[in-house]
């Protein structure tokens, strides 16, 4: 297997992806490449077997299919979420510092580990809306420098912060957009790196995100870091192995929601009715009726993919004391018997003889049993489409940091899996 330069096209892809809205566009623009066409959910839809399309919600959301010439019964999905925590910029972000400096007004945005997001490099990204010929128009954003930095306090003036700190995200995190001088400028520096004109902008949805690059590392370069492997590593890793499926039987879908950390209880997450709309449009493009469509799910199986929690070298007390994940280790399958994670004997098995066919080892992730877990979108999915369904990951250390690490193997494990499962 290619695992080096699979970790560098993975590298690559999250370069080009610093939101979930640029993530979104990078999948639309290697889904046309490959021949893809594009529905809009505003338009009546046109579908045909043998046919290619995607559908894109908000900009952040994604889901491309397959619809092969003769389908049998059955969906064969893969989700995973665009989204990773960050820190969104408010309205009026603007804020004077002792006449000295101007900071911006953020706000955190899903759980984040806040201490790596100091003392590094940081820039603005995301999308503006303008109004074009009686139309709201977004035009993604990206500053691509080194444009800001949330800096720490001197130990001098906190000599206990090495003892535990906790962040207040309204003071500590504010990050220095410059000197005083600055002032009133922020807004005209979105406006040019956006190609348009400061006054036209209505409205803004702009993130932090760090500017270090992606690397590979380690004694045999066996460690790939970088930002939002969590969850878009699943993204890429899904998206190849669909392109890469020769999706002969069943509908295939590619899924990427938005707002995972955050819940998913918006128009383009899990919870929306996004994948089920797409699925009964397609049901009713397709000249069947709402039975076919009950039955189709009935015979249906998804694999929710959102990364996992690997064992950490320094922390081994954390994990369960059986069932310890390592990076390198293969695909992770996730149990939790309060159902956080929807995995359940059946779909374990499914997922398991998929893996097994593939070629690529897989592993259990279960909580200890005095820690609290966290929960993904398959469940969350499931109530608006209910099917088989497995949640699996890619393991992972530092999950949720501005910078996260994760091995140079399971990427490939992934795209072999997925070509498999859309075989």
């Amino acid at each position: 297997m290619s695992f080096k330069k699979t970790s560098q096209d993975l590298l690559d892809f999250l370069g080009k992806c610093p939101t979930c809205f640029q993530a979104v566009d990078v999948m639309k623009n290697i889904l046309l490449k490959k021949g893809f066409t594009e529905l809009k959910e505003n338009e009546k839809w046109q579908i045909t077997p043998g046919g290619d399309y995607f559908v894109i919600r908000n900009g952040s959301a994604i889901i491309a299919f397959t619809i092969p010439k003769n389908p049998v019964s059955g969906y064969r999905i893969i989700a995973s979420h665009s989204d990773s925590p960050s820190f969104k910029i408010k309205e009026n972000p603007e804020m004077e510092a002792d006449k000295k400096y101007i900071k911006l007004n953020v706000e955190r945005y899903g759980g984040m580990l806040c201490a790596p997001w100091f003392d590094r490099p940081l820039s603005v990204a995301g999308r503006v809306i303008v109004k074009e010929k009686e139309e709201f128009v977004s035009k993604l954003v990206d500053v691509d420098r080194d444009f800001v930095m949330i800096v720490n306090l001197a130990i001098h003036m906190d000599r206990d912060v090495n003892d535990g700190h906790k962040y207040n995200a309204q003071k500590d995190m504010l990050p220095i957009y410059g000197s005083i001088s600055a002032k009133g400028t922020f807004m005209a520096k979105i406006a040019e790196a956006a190609g348009v004109k400061e006054e036209d902008i209505l409205g803004h949805d702009l993130f932090l995100y760090n500017r270090q690059p992606g690397s590979i590392w380690g004694a045999d370069n066996e460690y790939i870091s970088c930002s939002r492997l969590d969850d878009l590593q699943c993204a890429y890793g899904s998206l190849q192995g669909f392109l890469k499926g020769k999706k002969k039987q069943h509908i295939a879908l590619h899924c990427v929601f938005d707002n995972e950390e955050v819940g998913s209880g918006t128009k383009q997450g899990a919870a929306s009715t996004f994948l089920y709309d797409t699925l009964t449009r397609i049901n009713s493009s397709l000249g069947h009726t709402p039975e076919d469509y009950l039955i189709n799910l009935a015979d249906s199986f998804m694999i929710s993919a959102d990364n996992a929690h690997a064992i950490h070298p320094n922390y081994e007390e954390k994990a369960d004391p059986v069932n310890r994940p390592e990076v390198n280790g293969g695909i992770v399958i996730k149990y939790n018997a309060n159902q956080k994670y929807c995995t359940d004997g059946v779909s374990a098995a499914m997922f398991k003889d998929v893996c097994r066919e593939a070629g690529v080892p897989v592993q259990a992730f279960v909580n200890r049993s005095d820690v609290l877990g966290g929960s993904t979108l398959g469940n969350i999915s499931n109530t608006k489409v209910a099917m088989n369904t497995v949640d699996i990951g890619l393991p992972q250390l530092a999950m949720h940091s501005p910078y996260e690490t994760a091995g140079i193997k399971d990427t490939e494990y992934l795209i072999k899996a997925a070509t498999a499962f859309f075989k």
